[in-house]
């Protein structure tokens, strides 16, 4: 793993990347009336006990698993693998998906104790990929610090794919995104 100083700045450079993203994007996922008011993303702060060096257990036997979006359409994923990980001294595992077979994205949305209290309630994604996250001894750099909000969470305009039950953690996750604080709330 990447020291710690290093990966913390690391986090926090894409984290003020992604603010400017969404406050001035024409593609920002924030409505662009509510642009002007934007202030930046809330966060956890960078913790590293929540970021791991995991095996890639691959499932034989790749089911096709259909879920439900936000605008009540249906996607097609494939429960590719799981990551089994302890939070403290909790046990947890979390299904990767991808929607194609020679994909290279791993998908991991969850839900955790956190969800629509701290966090937005639908949950958050991780997105993995082999070349960026996966280490030259084959485990995977998972980072919860990195989760995220689907882009559904800022506007009516987008869909975003619900979290199978599989993937809802009983645990609280206090790392990444938390739910966007608006003007009106």
């Amino acid at each position: 793993m990447a020291k710690n100083s290093d990966w913390k700045e690391g986090l926090e450079r894409e984290r003020k990347e992604k603010d400017k993203f969404f406050a001035v994007h024409g593609q920002s996922p924030i409505p662009a009336e509510e642009r002007a008011k934007f202030r930046g993303l809330v966060y956890y702060p960078p913790n590293a006990d929540y970021q791991f060096e995991l095996e890639l257990h691959e499932h034989s036997d790749k089911k096709l698993l259909q879920i439900e979006d936000t605008g009540g359409n249906i996607r097609d994923f494939l429960r590719w693998a799981e990551f089994q990980f302890k939070v403290g001294d909790d046990e947890c595992t979390l299904q990767a998906y991808k929607s194609d077979p020679s994909a290279e994205l791993l998908f991991i949305p969850f839900k955790d104790a956190t969800s629509g209290k701290e966090t937005y309630g639908a949950g958050r994604y991780i997105d993995l990929e082999h070349e960026r996250d996966c280490t030259p001894e084959g485990r995977w750099r998972f980072d919860f610090n990195k989760a995220y909000n689907p882009w559904c969470a800022y506007s009516k305009n987008y869909v975003c794919p619900f979290v199978p039950p599989e993937n809802w953690l009983k645990i609280p996750v206090l790392a990444g995104e938390k739910k966007l604080k608006r003007e009106e709330e």
